[in-house]
Parts: structure tokens; sequence; C-alpha cells
């Protein structure tokens, strides 16, 4: 059977914001698909995910990118002050595409793991995975823009996506 994606929220920022938030997500499918289309004010290559407003110790990830003459990676655990750090090539002019597979969500018995690709056209690529050790539902999807230093620019776009099961 071919998996179905049905959208659940698309956002289209018509000023700037630090943050995007999805909430109220509904538990009736398997795994949820985040997509951006985004700039930022500083020109920043990262972003991040926070789940249910947790701010708690219990994120890790591990990232690589390239450029195609330069390679880099990164690897954090314990993170909680920022959630899931995902390099997303984002520049200030040159919308960054990161998508991310969050496998499991509302699922209460298993840790959700995000697995996600980005890049930006002449820039940088990258992909990881990520963990957030906790066992509760996800309802509440934050989007953070570079670490918090940055917005997300006007224009910038996110959706969410619900794959149905077969």
């Amino acid at each position: 059977m071919p998996i179905t994606y049905e959208p659940i929220a698309t956002t289209t920022l018509g000023s700037a914001a630090a943050t995007v938030t999805f909430s109220s997500i509904p538990a009736t499918y398997t795994d949820l698909v985040l997509v951006s289309i985004a700039t930022t004010s500083v020109g920043g290559r990262d972003y991040n995910l926070r789940f249910n407003s947790d701010a708690g110790s219990n994120y890790s990830f591990t990232v690589l990118a390239g450029s195609g003459s330069a390679a880099s990676s990164a690897r954090g655990t314990n993170t909680g002050s920022t959630g899931l750090y995902i390099v997303a090539g984002t520049s200030t002019s040159t919308p960054g595409v990161v998508i991310s597979n969050i496998m499991n969500y509302s699922n209460t018995t298993t840790y959700k793991t995000v697995i996600q690709r980005g890049n930006e056209p002449g820039g940088e690529v990258c992909s990881g995975v990520a963990l957030w050790r906790s066992t509760s539902a996800i309802s509440t999807i934050a989007i953070t823009a570079s670490t918090g230093s940055g917005n997300w620019n006007t224009g910038s776009t996110f959706t969410l996506y619900g794959i149905k099961s077969a």
C-alpha cells in the first residue's frame, strides 16, 4: 500500500518570528513529517525542535554536513535548553529546505526518533538523527531559528504532515 501524507497544518510567516509552533497535533497518524523552506535573519545554519515545551535534558543528536569542499559533524547528549539541534543550511537570502521525519510520535511506550536531512542551494547539505528520550505523545512542536539568536524571515514556510497508517 502506498504511504499517504496528509497535511495537518502550514504556516507561512507574514512577519519575522523567532519560533514557529504547531500545537494540538492529533494522535491519529503513525509518523509526522515536518518540511521547512526558510531563511533566517542571522544566516545561521542551525535550528532546534522542542517537543511539548520540554526543556529537560533528554534530547540527543548527531549531524553531518558538507559543502563540497569541507565536511563537519556535531553531536550532543542531554541537551535541554535548546531541544533537538538540526543543521539546516539556512541563510539570510537563499531558502534552506529541511525535512524532519518524526517516528512513532503518538506512541506512549517508546522514545521518539527524528531523522532529518536538509540543503541550501549553493551551500551545505546535511543529515542527522536525533532522539527525544520521552514516552509522551508529541502534541506540540516548536521550531526555533539559529539556536535562539535570530528570527525566521518573512515568507518562511513550515508544513506538518501526518502519515496515515496502512
